[in-house]
Parts: structure tokens; C-alpha cells; sequence
């Protein structure tokens, strides 16, 4: 019986860890090969390279070529129109590095 117990334990705790959403933050693959992305941008960090938006409606970023991946407030980042923000289109064409922290 404790045998079958463990077991369940096991296979229930496999079947959530499938679960797990790792394309959003700092630690997930990101964008895997140019993944298109459009939206509109209040220039507040500065020139941006590329980018992509996270399944949670984040928008990560980087400032050039190889560069870190960070991941852009909601206030600067929008994926419709208003005054202030610029429309952006581009490509995202490398993933970020996993366990990478903010830049």
C-alpha cells in the first residue's frame, strides 16, 4: 500500500512539474528562432535591437546583438496605440540565456 502511494505521489508530482510555464521572466527559452513582434514603445529605455512578448503580456527586450535580455515594464511596453508611444516591429532572432538575471 505505501508503495502505491509513493507511486501516485510521484506521477501526480511529474504531471504539475509538465505544467510549469518557462517562457515567461528571466529563466525562460524565450524566443527559440525570429519570432516577429509588434507593439508600441515610449522610447523610455533608449534604442532597442529586438524583443518578444512573454505569454503574460511582458515584453523582454535587449539593447544590441548578444546583449541581455530584460524584461520591459508594462508602462513603457503596450501592444496597442496611445499618445507618447511609437510603433515597433521587428524580429527577435536569439534566445536568451536560461538563469539569466536582469541587465
Amino acid at each position: 500500500m505505501r508503495l502505491s502511494k509513493v507511486l501516485i505521489v510521484s506521477v501526480a508530482a511529474a504531471l504539475f512539474a509538465g505544467c510549469a510555464d518557462y517562457s515567461v521572466g528571466y529563466y525562460g527559452p524565450g524566443p527559440v528562432a525570429d519570432i516577429e513582434y509588434d507593439g508600441y514603445y515610449d522610447g523610455y529605455y533608449g534604442q532597442i535591437y529586438d524583443g518578444y512578448w512573454g505569454d503574460n503580456g511582458v515584453f523582454f527586450y535587449r539593447t544590441g546583438e548578444g546583449g541581455r535580455w530584460s524584461r520591459g515594464d508594462t508602462t513603457h511596453f503596450r501592444r496597442d496605440a496611445a499618445p507618447g508611444f511609437n510603433h515597433i516591429h521587428g524580429t527577435a532572432r536569439a534566445a536568451p540565456q536560461h538563469n539569466q538575471k536582469p541587465g
